[in-house]
């Protein structure tokens, strides 16, 4: 059976997780409800179980939830096991819950692991992509990699450089069973980031490859500029050594940081921290967060200049 009926998708059109509360609810359902599959992404099993029920109120078709392997405790995957599909990306891929998996992969090897661990499906992330970025190779290139590798008819998903129907049509046509695009509904009107990261995003016409905002978390991340990004970044993108050092120190507690701290250290951070949190500003969270933490954006941002229901953007990316 082909993935997307499996999936019980009508169309090849995913909405990327985007985490720590960008994609909620609200945004999952509405992708979902319009024939793709839509995607919660919160920190968090009572969050997790929230989200899940306020989506499944709003539609009856399937939804997914993204879980962040740094991050993520066991009982996060027993809250997400009831959604009809869990993503997982970030880590060592390995079959928790007995449904729909998808593993997100940045390399042909992580692609294998996933495949020999029983993912039902790999998504192949580009360097183009948004928010945290695994793959170091551009997303057709690497899907051309990864399907060569793989055995002939296992489903793959393409994500980064996906903000319009051509971009969809050309995934498909190199093999891909779907579609990610998450910048572009980042700007959607059901998104939660906060209306002055929304406006940044529309004027922006460049992004920036960086580890500046990895605590917690040091990994690579596509940004917009902002004034953290003027305060650190010279030559070096990826930010002055000992702020990536502070990052690497801090990793191993991040997974089991209480919430009410994370978020006390969330609203004291500035743009001149040397720890940066990688939590994106949201439209009920800190507005600090908007020149002292992460405005993520995939390299599409620069083709995009409008915020749109999100059903007319699954309407507008399908083929």
């Amino acid at each position: 059976m082909a993935l997307l009926d499996r999936l019980g998708l009508d169309k090849p059109i995913v909405q990327a997780g985007m985490g720590g509360g960008l994609s909620r609810h609200e945004l999952a359902a509405a992708v979902s409800e319009a024939g793709g599959l839509g995607t919660i992404a919160v920190n968090g099993a009572a969050a997790i179980q929230r989200e899940l029920a306020a989506a499944r109120a709003l539609t009856s078709r399937p939804v997914a939830v993204n879980l962040l392997l740094p991050f993520a405790r066991r009982d996060w995957f027993s809250a997400a096991a009831k959604a009809d599909v869990v993503v997982t990306f970030w880590g060592r891929p390995r079959r928790r819950m007995p449904g729909a998996w998808l593993h997100q992969c940045g390399s042909v090897g992580e692609a294998c692991a996933a495949h020999a661990a029983g993912a039902d499906a790999v998504i192949v992330q580009g360097v183009e992509a948004g928010g945290h970025v695994r793959g170091s190779r551009p997303a057709l290139e690497l899907l051309e990699r990864v399907r060569a590798a793989l055995p002939n008819g296992y489903p793959l998903l393409l994500a980064g450089g996906v903000c319009e129907r051509a971009d969809v049509e050309r995934a498909l046509e190199a093999g891909a069973s779907a579609a990610l695009a998450g910048t572009r509904f980042l700007l959607s009107e059901e998104s939660r980031a906060h209306p002055e990261y929304r406006r940044r995003l529309q004027a922006a016409e460049t992004t920036i490859l960086t580890e500046l905002f990895g605590a917690g978390w040091p990994a690579p991340h596509r940004v917009i500029a902002n004034t953290a990004t003027e305060r650190w970044l010279g030559a070096d993108h990826r930010g002055p050594a000992l702020n990536r050092l502070l990052n690497r120190l801090s990793a191993p507690g991040a997974r089991y940081m209480p919430a009410p701290l994370q978020a006390r250290l969330a609203h004291a951070q500035h743009p001149g921290s040397r720890l940066l949190s990688p939590l994106g500003p949201t439209d009920d969270g800190p507005t600090n967060l908007l020149d002292a933490g992460p405005l993520y954006a995939g390299e599409t941002v620069a083709r995009i200049d409008d915020v749109r229901p999100a059903a007319e953007i699954v309407a507008a990316l399908t083929p």
